[in-house]
């Protein structure tokens, strides 16, 4: 372990120029490399590649089109070809190249590396290398373990974008020096941790100054940034304003597709063990019409052991086992079975709900439609699908309701105050109504076009956020008892409509609440 990154010592948290100093250079160029050199960076992280003649050099996409205009892979070309491109110091440079130019400086070479192939390639170049530049190595686990199997002596950072601890057969592997983590996985107890077992904390790519100070608050070694000026700025404040830095609450793009996969999976196995399971004994909970079986029991079981197995770290908050969220933890709501009382009088209407938070922000969300063996699937900012098929509902002007259908669900086994009323005006428009007996499917079904909208008297996160963000991702409306647009009220109930229906449908659910 270098003496500098060392947790036991005084600890002075170090630079890491994401690329180079892409402020003034394009990324990955010698000019890049050389000016977070000059700017004191105590690490300058690059990536590599290999071209098909076998050299190794300096770019991070798989292709030459974004930076350098050019639509192909870099391993689809010779060195020669790499080299015309661009002009002077900006322009793709030989790892060899760039090894020149920060021997006999205090920075270090961070080398990162996407495929144990790189890594071998890579390696080679550097232990044949007579500059005598530092270097450390980031990237893939495989890759890692191929630069510790070929040099015993590599300065490693452990890629490690969990909330659990690494393992001590993980550390014994790879006999890493620092743990390198995109920052919005860290935690007080991870860096608390990971300095305990002796090791130095590394994050990456940090370029909010909000994001800089609470890093720096919980204790990161290292910090790799866009942004050198501004993290150099932030540094210079001081600890008193780290202190109140507020956490991030997105998960990282590696965590977040790791919860993308592992709730569809979930999704499509509680559609195929509903459908199949013996129910067991059917039981009451609050009261007779308040049903639980051994599948709801069942799933909900399977659910938390795949998520503690898969992304630990996570919180479980279910119909069936309870559980409560923290601030800033991710937290999966889980109904197992939404339609219970369906489920145990033989009506094939029930869903699966799951839906990950970080505190109020609904991040992933998957709706099993257990008897049509379909599942809703929205991730925030990226859209809604139903089995692959994107949901984008149309806008359109205003319009009334006659002749549309709407849903809603009886308030556990009773209508809900003004239900009535809501009946009465729907009816007075010509309206259509249906109480089918899951609220998860009652809210999700507008997002695919199955009626105008619907109501639900009382939004509960286990049993609506799923179908609230399939909604808002599909371009429907979602509004609260005030008729403010919400994904998650703060209490009372939840509308979901088509955008041309939402008005009219507010002024009924409204109308009928006042009566």
């Amino acid at each position: 372990m270098s003496p500098d990154m060392s947790p036991a010592s005084v600890r002075t948290t170090q630079t890491t120029a994401h690329r180079g100093d892409v402020e003034r250079y394009r990324e990955n160029t010698i000019a890049a490399v050389r000016s977070a050199v000059e700017a004191a960076a105590d690490y300058v992280e690059i990536d590599v590649r290999v071209t098909r003649d076998g050299r190794a050099v300096l770019l991070h996409d798989a292709t030459l089109e974004r930076l350098w205009g050019l639509d192909r892979e870099v391993s689809e070309l010779d060195w020669a070809d790499v080299a015309a491109l661009g002009e002077g110091e900006n322009r793709i440079p030989l790892l060899a190249d760039v090894l020149t130019v920060v021997a006999g400086t205090p920075s270090t070479l961070l080398i990162d590396i996407g495929t144990p192939e790189v890594a071998a390639v890579a390696v080679e170049v550097v232990l044949d290398s007579g500059a005598g530049a530092q270097v450390a190595w980031c990237g893939v686990l495989a890759a890692m373990q191929v630069v510790r199997d070929l040099d015993p002596e590599a300065r490693i950072w452990l890629p490690w974008d969990r909330r659990d601890v690494p393992s001590a057969e993980v550390l014994a592997s790879l006999r890493p020096d620092v743990v390198n983590s995109e920052y919005v996985v860290l935690s007080q107890e991870f860096v608390d941790a990971v300095h305990r077992a002796g090791l130095s904390v590394a994050c990456w790519t940090v370029d909010d100054e909000d994001a800089m100070r609470w890093v720096l608050a919980l204790g990161a070694d290292a910090v790799t940034t866009n942004r050198l000026s501004v993290f150099r700025k932030v540094l210079a404040e001081g600890a008193a304003p780290w202190e109140h830095a507020p956490a991030p609450t997105r998960l990282a793009g590696a965590e977040l597709r790791a919860a993308v996969v592992v709730a569809r999976e979930l999704a499509e196995w509680a559609n195929e063990f509903t459908r199949n399971a013996d129910l067991g004994d059917i039981r009451t909970k609050a009261n007779a019409a308040d049903h639980v079986t051994a599948v709801d029991v069942a799933v909900e079981e399977h659910v938390r052991q795949v998520i503690a197995e898969r992304l630990p770290g996570h919180l479980v908050v279910g119909e069936e086992l309870g559980g409560t969220s923290a601030p800033g933890v991710p937290c999966w709501y889980v109904d197992p079975v939404d339609g219970t009382a369906n489920l145990a009088n033989g009506v094939p209407w029930t869903a699966f709900s799951l839906a990950l938070a970080v505190d109020r922000e609904p991040l992933v969300a998957v709706v099993g439609d257990v008897w049509r063996g379909k599942v809703f699937a929205a991730v925030a900012g990226h859209g809604a699908e139903l089995d692959g098929r994107r949901l984008d509902l149309p806008g359109g002007t205003p319009s009334g309701l006659e002749g549309k259908m709407v849903s809603t669900e009886l308030l556990n086994h009773s209508p809900w105050p003004g239900m009535n009323e809501f009946v009465d005006g729907l009816r007075d428009r010509f309206c259509t109504v249906r109480v089918m007996g899951s609220g998860t499917l009652t809210l999700a079904g507008p997002a695919a076009g199955r009626g105008a909208g619907a109501v639900i008297e009382r939004f509960s996160p286990i049993d609506h956020l799923a179908s609230a963000l399939v909604v808002r991702e599909a371009g429907g409306v979602l509004l609260d008892d005030n008729g403010d647009e919400t994904v998650w009220p703060e209490s009372g109930g939840i509308l979901a409509a088509a955008p041309q229906y939402a008005a009219a449908l507010y002024d009924v659910w409204s109308t009928a609440r006042r009566r």
